[in-house]
């Protein structure tokens, strides 16, 4: 099999090739048709997520074909077409896993981090861990749902649990926000895009979707929001999105790994505003939000790499050089 593997963060991902993996009892391998880019990787490959093996290959939105089966996996077939997500495995024994809480379970496993992932050409996955993916969908389009499409709903639903939204506020207008912008429109939400300043491109894709209003991360909204979903990774956003939601209004942080947060007046926060964050996801995420998201129409933007340069899209991601999705090709 060929990867693309990081041998030590901060360090370009290098060629490698490794004899072909064989499954393990309730594993599947993949042949990867299609592995998005995710700005996780990046934390993964920056070292700003411990690295927890070396060499590891990333990618954890990682869409293929079933081309080996272990002898305990069941609802499955040779040539299924599934998708791994951020998700690889958890331990089902402690309070979370217990609770209906896998995303917070005490001894989790990721693709692309703690297990190789899906920058390759074949991968092994946990057969209880994949989704299926909607026929609606390509395998590029399929890809970036895995984790943006995931982790934006997931956010969503937090941001809605409290009190009514019908103004949402989504910072850092990339692969998470353009998703669940469509999903959010679809069921009725007014959505306001917040870019890099002076992002024209990221704006006009916002506008594109049926977006209410685009402007820099550092303006005020045009009316106060019911809610706002953090996905850009930086801390200083966090003041900006408390002060633009209105009196009980929540405020998301949606991403694995954030920079600093600033401290700020206590008025920010006041008035019941509520400030959480999202950890990783659950499988009934991927079974809720996948139909959910094909039946609403919603339909990523992608921009496709070859695998072999991999380190371009992860460039490309970091300095915004692209709307939308990026997503590597075997």
């Amino acid at each position: 099999m060929f990867a693309m593997a990081l041998s030590a963060p901060g360090r370009p991902l290098e060629p490698l090739r490794r004899p072909t993996p064989a499954p393990g009892p309730t594993e599947i391998r993949l042949k990867v048709r299609a592995c998005g880019v995710c700005r996780t990787d990046l934390h993964v490959v920056d070292g700003e997520l411990a690295p927890k093996r070396s060499p590891i290959t990333p990618g954890h939105e990682v869409v293929g074909v079933i081309e080996a089966l272990g002898e305990a996996v069941e609802g499955l077939r040779l040539g299924d077409r599934v998708g791994a997500a951020w998700l690889a495995h958890t331990c089902g024994v402690c309070r979370y896993c217990r609770s209906g809480e896998e995303n917070l379970c005490d001894s989790p496993q990721f693709n692309g981090w703690t297990r190789d992932g899906g920058y390759a050409d074949e991968m092994i996955a946990d057969a209880r861990y994949c989704f299926p993916i909607p026929d609606r969908y390509s395998d590029e389009e399929a890809a970036p749902l895995l984790c943006a499409g995931l982790i934006g709903f997931r956010a969503w639903r937090k941001a809605c649990e409290a009190r009514p939204v019908e103004r949402l506020g989504l910072y850092g207008f990339g692969a998470a926000a353009h998703l669940l912008a469509q999903l959010a429109i679809a069921k009725g939400q007014a959505v306001y895009a917040f870019t890099r300043g002076g992002d024209a491109a990221a704006q006009s894709l916002a506008g594109a979707l049926g977006c209410v209003w685009a402007g820099g991360s550092e303006e005020r909204p045009p009316e106060p929001l019911d809610a706002a979903i953090l996905f850009a990774p930086v801390g200083a956003l966090v003041p900006l999105a408390l002060a633009a939601v209105r009196k009980g209004g929540t405020v998301v942080c949606g991403g694995i790994h954030m920079s600093d947060i600033p401290s700020f007046a206590y008025d920010l926060l006041w008035e019941e505003r509520r400030l959480v964050s999202v950890a990783n996801l659950t499988r009934q995420d991927g079974r809720d939000y996948l139909p959910m998201a094909a039946a609403a129409g919603v339909r990523p933007h992608v921009v496709c790499y070859p695998l072999a340069e991999a380190n371009r899209a992860l460039a490309d991601l970091r300095s915004g050089a692209f709307t939308g999705a990026a997503v590597l090709k075997p």
